[in-house]
């Protein structure tokens, strides 16, 4: 059994994600989120924990055993939540965020690099800090979430060029299963999923 935490769990991509784990018997979740508690019942392999990422002591004990945290969460508190990951050292962190952090988006979707939208500034800082740590992470960056097909993504590594500012929900799942699956894949890498729309 691989014990698996998503912190963001009640969020719009936490919720779907979770619910897509729990169709593998081999997965025990503990999911986190300030109401968790509110969609979430304990079961033999669920554990809800409603609880403040940013309480380090809480966040440090809630991530105890786990094999992989998956962090899914957004908003202002970011650097303050990735400063806490970092203290409490997962075996392995895939850190979920957006593109244009980096700057690397071009052409049409550009509006949504760091330079030019405010709000990617936690996204920033709190990649900064897990980037700068030593744990075993995998930064993996979406564009703007639909619905659509589960083989309709690119990969790009940090330096490249995203291939577009949209995602499918369905394909940010599979990549993240495969690094559930294989913790060696992309292991210390930043890379984006996105539609190819070039």
């Amino acid at each position: 059994m691989m014990n698996i935490a998503i912190l963001g769990a009640t969020g719009n991509f936490g919720r779907l994600f979770s619910a897509k784990l729990l169709a593998n018997p081999s997965y025990q979740l503990t999911v986190i989120s300030k109401s968790a508690g509110n969609i979430f019942e304990d079961s033999f392999r669920v554990t809800a924990k409603t609880m403040d990422a940013t309480n380090l002591k809480d966040l440090k004990n809630a991530l105890k055993d786990m094999d992989i945290v998956y962090c899914a969460v957004s908003g202002p508190d970011q650097a303050v939540i990735a400063r806490n990951l970092v203290k409490s050292n997962p075996k392995r962190l895939i850190y979920m965020t957006v593109v244009g952090i980096y700057n690397e988006l071009e052409g049409e979707g550009a509006e949504f690099n760091l330079e030019n939208e405010t709000e990617q500034i936690p996204n920033r800082n709190a990649v900064d800090i897990i980037e700068e740590s030593d744990l075993d992470y995998t930064i993996l960056r979406s564009g703007y979430l639909i619905h659509g097909e589960e083989d309709d993504y690119a990969i790009t590594k940090k330096g490249e060029t995203p291939k577009g500012y949209v995602s499918n929900f369905e394909s940010v799942e599979k990549v993240a299963l495969e690094i559930i699956e294989k913790p060696e894949l992309y292991s210390r890498e930043s890379i984006s999923v996105t539609k190819d729309m070039i």
